[in-house]
């Protein structure tokens, strides 16, 4: 099977901004036991920016996107150097493709290439994230969880699985109607969530 996971910064990092290294050791034990079984694996994690607070003295999450582009900077590093120290203990490598959405437009067939060629390889597993140092706001995806559905479409991925540290499934806005397929089906496990976990931050 062809599996995208994505990975939110809320997984990866402490309140502070640190990386949790337990979550990450977690993280990468299960989807490297997913590729002994045989399974091509497609991560896309967050957290490069949430990595690079602590590295430049940063008392909170920065707003600022010049600010946000300088943590994903040095960020970045440190997260891939976290991922390929825990994967070389399972003889897995790992590739690094940091994109934009401009790339996934102009470039897409090159990135679909590049994923299909590691995949061919064996015992790599590509490692996205959108490229937060050059992207701004017009050009952006919006979330990682947006780049990790164009990826499993990319790849025609058998699955997809979104990791993240939010307490459910929330609309577009608050009162606002639901834009995406599948509402109907979605909302009667909502509701009964919210009968059962407590009031989300919308009416139901």
């Amino acid at each position: 099977m062809k599996i995208v996971i994505k990975v939110g910064t809320g997984v990866l990092t402490r309140e502070n901004g640190t990386l949790d290294g337990s979550s990450i050791v977690h993280l990468v034990s299960a989807l490297a036991g997913l590729m002994q079984q045989g399974h091509q694996v497609v991560l896309v994690s967050s957290g490069a920016v949430g990595a690079g607070v602590s590295v430049l003295g940063l008392p909170s999450y920065p707003q600022e996107l010049s600010l946000k582009q300088a943590c994903a900077a040095v960020g970045q590093t440190r997260l891939m150097q976290a991922y390929e120290n825990l994967f070389n203990h399972f003889n897995v490598d790992v590739a690094q493709l940091l994109l934009t959405a401009e790339d996934l437009k102009l470039r897409r067939r090159n990135v679909q290439a590049t994923v299909l060629r590691l995949f061919e390889h064996g015992g790599i597993i590509p490692i996205v994230n959108e490229n937060d140092t050059v992207s701004v706001e017009e050009l952006k995806f919006g979330d990682n969880d947006i780049l990790s559905v164009h990826m499993a479409r990319l790849v025609e991925a058998d699955a997809l699985f979104i990791l993240t540290s939010v307490d459910g499934l929330y609309p577009p806005e608050e009162g606002g109607r639901p834009s995406f397929p599948g509402w109907r089906t979605w909302m009667p496990c909502w509701r009964s969530r919210r009968r059962t976990r407590g009031a989300f931050p919308w009416a139901a």
